[in-house]
């Protein structure tokens, strides 16, 4: 087993990315030591520490510059073209193979391999606890924080709104109905609600994350 902050120093992990990842874990955390029911919780852990660890492919590094320093720029755009290279250019696809790499457990790539905003209606629809926790969690955390569904998403729209898979308003405010929809199944199996998860509740989690062993 290895630390997840010597797995993201071995794959050239952004910080920002790196962060990002630990916060949503710290989520998936927080929702699964509150749950009335089962939950394989270390596996939802996993899954979100690695969810979008291939995401540097997808990233306008101009976007955020002062996330580029010390390095600078050029280092992450090599950075970017040598995941490129090695597994093209789907970012989600890159995740799951870094996974595999990293011999996850089959459960824990199906778990990757579902946050996808594609699969939110099926994962609404589904029976499935720990994809609605590990899809959810990554929807309550930007690359500063962690907030609302809604906030996020809005965030996010103007962020990838050159992506090829973008979304439009309608596509946008669809997809924030359904993810509120698995909020509400999530937490009615909870002891705290939504606005329980923050920054502030979540640092101590984060701390403990970031020597987390996969």
């Amino acid at each position: 087993m290895k630390n997840i902050t010597d797995i993201y120093e071995k794959y050239k992990i952004m910080p920002l990315l790196a962060m990002h990842q630990i916060r949503v874990a710290a989520v998936a955390m927080m929702i699964c030591d509150s749950l009335s029911v089962p939950i394989d919780k270390d596996s939802v852990i996993k899954a979100c520490l690695l969810h979008d660890i291939g995401n540097i492919i997808k990233f306008d590094l101009n976007h955020f510059p002062e996330t580029n320093e010390p390095q600078g720029i050029g280092y992450w755009e090599q950075v970017k073209n040598e995941y490129i290279n090695k597994y093209g250019n789907d970012e989600h696809f890159a995740s799951v193979k870094i996974a595999e790499e990293l011999h996850a457990s089959q459960f824990i790539v199906e778990l990757i391999a579902s946050v996808d905003s594609s699969f939110v209606i099926e994962i609404k629809n589904s029976d499935d606890l720990a994809k609605k926790i590990c899809n959810y969690a990554d929807q309550r955390v930007t690359p500063h924080g962690i907030t609302s569904i809604r906030e996020r998403n809005l965030e996010a729209k103007e962020r990838y709104k050159n992506h090829p898979r973008a979304f439009d308003d309608e596509s946008s405010n669809l997809f924030i109905f359904n993810m509120e929809e698995i909020e509400k199944q999530i937490f009615s199996l909870s002891n705290i609600k939504p606005e329980d998860i923050n920054d502030e509740s979540a640092r101590d989690y984060i701390e403990k994350l970031k020597n987390f062993e996969i």
